[in-house]
């Protein structure tokens, strides 16, 4: 099980400073975007060794929140196939037109940010995988 700590603050001003120099594209809305991590950068910013996941979901999703509990669970599982190095950002659809738009009907939707900037959609992942499943194939679908 994995213990999720949510604290509230105001952004920090290297917080905001990234997102000005993140692309529209990349900009998400505060009210629609959390980002967890086992380690690592913030926004759309990652770090040259940080690899980037975007999980597309809306509330109300169970599968939704079921993807992003095995998410976050599949990153901080070790061994090697180990994904510590991988910052999740979890997107709302429904506070954005565009992702509202794009994702209503495919939702939960995971992508893997490129190393240009571009989102490339992985293959759906199947509700009946296990933790460790899904950290092996998300370990694969990041190395191509």
């Amino acid at each position: 099980m994995v213990a999720l700590r949510v604290t509230a603050s105001l952004p920090s001003i290297a917080f905001v400073n990234s997102l000005v120099h993140c692309r529209p594209a990349q900009r998400p809305p505060f009210a629609a975007f959390a980002s967890f991590s086992s380690g690592g950068a913030t926004c759309g910013q990652a770090s040259p060794l940080q690899r980037q996941l975007v999980l597309y979901t809306k509330p109300g999703c169970c599968l939704c929140e079921g993807l992003k509990e095995k998410l976050q669970a599949a990153l901080s599982l070790g061994g090697s196939h180990s994904l510590h190095s991988v910052q999740l950002q979890v997107r709302d659809i429904s506070g954005n037109a565009e992702w509202e738009r794009l994702y209503q009907y495919e939702i939960p939707v995971l992508a893997k940010i490129l190393p240009d900037g571009r989102e490339e959609i992985l293959p759906r992942l199947s509700p009946r995988l296990g933790v460790e499943l899904i950290q092996k194939k998300i370990a694969a679908a990041l190395e191509q």
